[in-house]
């Protein structure tokens, strides 16, 4: 499972990361949207963990990115305000598949991460003929 985290708080990301790592993830992390955009280019991501907040740049601008360069990759938002918590973000990003606040606890995160690589994983699985001789 890839994970690319785009949080603008270094501390923040290294506790999200090492949770993220004693699950079998192998991460990389981002502070900036250029950051964010490069890892994308370059690196097959599953999930990603993407800070709503303005401190590590357009986050929907990043997200639509990866809905272009990665569209399997599914989009975690975290918050530390209440904008968005209408739920409208999912309205706004195809690819957002939940909606956090900051301070969620980074063994839930991380359970969460799993459960949408997982998700993702299915999703690219071939499928097999039932019945099929072949």
């Amino acid at each position: 499972m890839n994970v690319l985290i785009v949080e603008a708080h270094p501390d923040l990301a290294a506790l999200w990361q090492r949770h993220l790592v004693r699950g079998g993830a192998e991460v990389r992390m981002a502070t900036t949207a250029d950051e964010a955009i490069g890892v994308l280019m370059n690196w097959n991501v599953d999930v990603i963990v993407l800070d709503i907040q303005p401190g590590a740049g357009s986050a929907i601008a990043i997200a639509d990115y990866a809905s272009y360069r990665r569209p399997g990759a599914r989009v975690i938002f975290v918050t530390r305000s209440r904008f968005f918590s209408d739920g409208s973000i999912f309205n706004l990003v195809p690819n957002a598949a939940a909606y956090l606040e900051a301070h969620t606890a980074p063994e839930d995160l991380a359970a969460i991460v799993e459960h949408h690589a997982i998700m993702r994983a299915s999703e690219q699985a071939p499928a097999h003929a039932a019945g099929s001789n072949q």
